[in-house]
C-alpha cells in the first residue's frame, strides 16, 4: 500500500485505518503536513516517508517516493494499491483486484468504484461523485486509486514526477501505447472525501484540470494512445474563443454579441442528452448529481472558463521556461 497526504488530518487517520491488516504492509508520504499527520501514520503502524520540503511537491513525486520506499522494504511486492489520504478503501477490493490482474495478464492496472462520502453536503461534493462515475471495462485512462502490477510499474519508471496533475491517465497513456490495457471493474473501491463547500475551491481545481489537458495533451500529441486532445479543445473554444469572439467583435459588429446565445443553447442540449441516457438506462443511477442534468450541464459548461484559465496558464509558464506550483483547493 502506497498512501500520500498533505495536512489530511482525521481524514488520513480514517484511511489508514480502512487498511485493516494491510496497515503492516503500507507505506505513507508526507507532503509537509503541519497537522500531525506524520505521527499519526507512525502511531497506527504504517512506514513513513517525509518528502523534502526543498524540492517542489507533487502528487506523482510522493507516489513515486513511497513505491520505491515499499520496494525497499518488501521487494517481493507484486501489486500495489495507491490511495490518496482523504480516501478509505472497500474491505473487498484488494481481493477482487488482485484476482482480476492474476486472470488477465494483459492488464497493467484496475479500479473500481470511488465514491464521494459526502456527496449531498454541497453542490461541489456532488459533482466530484458525478465525475468518479464511469462504465466498467476497458478505460483509457484511471485516476490516483489504483491497485498496479509493481513490476511494470517499475518498469515504465513510475509516474512523471514532475506533473501537477493528470500524472496518472499520462502514465495509463504510456502503458497503453506498450500495449497494455486499463480496466474499470463494476465493484467498490473508495471513498473519497473532496470537502469543497465554496466556489472558489471548486474553481481551483478546475484551473487544475485544464493545466493538466494542456500539459498532458502536448506530452503525447503525436501518439495514437492520446488522450484531452478534445477535453482541451473545448475549453479552448468555450472557454476562450467564443466570448473572446461575441465581445471583442460586437465592438465593430454589435450582432456579433449573439454569439454568447450559444451558451444556453450547449447547456440545455448537454441537460436534455444527459436525461435521455438517464431513460434509456432504465432509470436513476445512483448518486444525488443524476438526478440534476441542468445543474450538471450548466456547471459543466461553466467548468471550461476555469479550464481555459488552466490551460492559459501551462503556455505562458511554458513560453517563460517557468515550472507551475501545485494548485491546491482545500
Amino acid at each position: 500500500m502506497v498512501v500520500i497526504g498533505r495536512n489530511e488530518g482525521a481524514r488520513l487517520i480514517a484511511c489508514l485505518r480502512s487498511l485493516g491488516a494491510c496497515i503492516t504492509r503500507t507505506v505513507y508520504v508526507d507532503s509537509g503536513s503541519s497537522d500531525g499527520s506524520v505521527a499519526a501514520a507512525r502511531d497506527l503502524g504504517a512506514t513513513v516517508v517525509q518528502l523534502d520540503i526543498t524540492t517542489p511537491f507533487t502528487a506523482a513525486r510522493a507516489r513515486n517516493a513511497g513505491f520505491q520506499a515499499a520496494m525497499a522494504r518488501w521487494p517481493d511486492t507484486a501489486v500495489v494499491q495507491f490511495i490518496d489520504g482523504d480516501c478509505t478503501l472497500d474491505a473487498g477490493w484488494i481481493g477482487t483486484a488482485r484476482d482480476f490482474l492474476r486472470d488477465r495478464p494483459s492488464v497493467a492496472l484496475v479500479f473500481g468504484r470511488r465514491r464521494e462520502r459526502f456527496p449531498e453536503t454541497s453542490v461541489f461534493n456532488a459533482l466530484c461523485d458525478r465525475e468518479w462515475s464511469g462504465p466498467p471495462g476497458k478505460a483509457l485512462e484511471c485516476g490516483g486509486d489504483i491497485l498496479i502490477r509493481a513490476d511494470l510499474f517499475r518498469q515504465m519508471g513510475g509516474y512523471r514526477s514532475d506533473l501537477i496533475a493528470g500524472e496518472e491517465p499520462e502514465l495509463c497513456v504510456r502503458l497503453r501505447a506498450a500495449g497494455w490495457s486499463i480496466w474499470r471493474l463494476d465493484c467498490e473501491m473508495t471513498q473519497h472525501d473532496a470537502d469543497i463547500h465554496r466556489f472558489g475551491q471548486w474553481w481551483r481545481r478546475a484551473v487544475r484540470s485544464g493545466h493538466a489537458f494542456a500539459e498532458v495533451a502536448g506530452l503525447h500529441r503525436h501518439a495514437e494512445s492520446r488522450i484531452w486532445g478534445r477535453s482541451l479543445g473545448r475549453a479552448i473554444l468555450w472557454g476562450g474563443v467564443l466570448p473572446g469572439s461575441a465581445l471583442i467583435g460586437a465592438f465593430a459588429f454589435p450582432p456579433a454579441i449573439l454569439l454568447l446565445a450559444l451558451y444556453p443553447a450547449q447547456i440545455a442540449r448537454m441537460a436534455l442528452r444527459q436525461e435521455a441516457v438517464r431513460r434509456s438506462s432504465g432509470g436513476t443511477p445512483r448518486g444525488p448529481w443524476a438526478r440534476v442534468p441542468w445543474r450538471n450541464a450548466l456547471f459543466d459548461m461553466l467548468g471550461k472558463f476555469p479550464e481555459f484559465q488552466g490551460a492559459m496558464t501551462f503556455y505562458i509558464n511554458t513560453a517563460r521556461r517557468r515550472r507551475q506550483a501545485i494548485i491546491e483547493y482545500k
